[in-house]
């Protein structure tokens, strides 16, 4: 009967330490922050804010995108305005100046590879082919994380092309 008696002790020892310790185990269970980014996301919103804190709908206010970050260091990213007109001509390469115009001020693509700064949540990317070429081979782009669950990832983009600040927001494609 003692012998029960200890390994019943014994047992709720271990089953109330395991009780005061899930915040450890659950951080040793976290997975890393690239870990987490590996996936396909689709674009919720994407802002651009100035410095007196005005916003302006980058893509309108349906924007579509996506943004594929792959667990080898690769991503691509591609939105678009949801009413980007159609070319008149229905041909690449018989548009109008104006069509043309809208294309390109309404949508942005590039892709290339990237790196995950744990501690400081930044995602580094290199730039190796983009529709806008002053990004390809420049400085490479910081993205910081402020928000990352595993429906939805929000950062913010300090050195946009144009200078001003650019926030996003993207849910994981199910």
């Amino acid at each position: 009967m003692r012998r029960l008696t200890v390994l019943a002790a014994a047992t709720v020892s271990l089953l109330m330490l395991r009780v005061g310790l899930p915040a450890g185990e659950a951080v040793a269970q976290q997975k890393l922050l690239k870990e987490q980014l590996v996936g396909t996301w689709m674009l919720v919103s994407s802002h651009s804010v100035g410095s007196d804190g005005s916003k302006l709908d980058l893509f309108g206010p349906n924007p579509k995108g996506i943004l594929i970050y792959t667990s080898d260091g690769h991503f691509a990213l591609v939105n678009t305005r949801s009413d980007l007109p159609k070319i008149a001509s229905s041909s690449r390469d018989r548009g109008t100046p104006e069509e043309y115009k809208a294309l390109v001020q309404g949508s942005a693509a590039y892709f290339g590879t990237y790196l995950v700064n744990e501690a400081d949540k930044v995602i580094t990317a290199k730039i190796e082919g983009s529709t806008f070429p002053n990004q390809v081979g420049g400085a490479d782009d910081r993205r910081i994380i402020t928000s990352l669950t595993a429906d939805e990832l929000k950062f913010t983009n300090p050195g946009s092309t144009s200078g001003r600040k650019l926030e996003l927001v993207w849910k994981r494609a199910k």
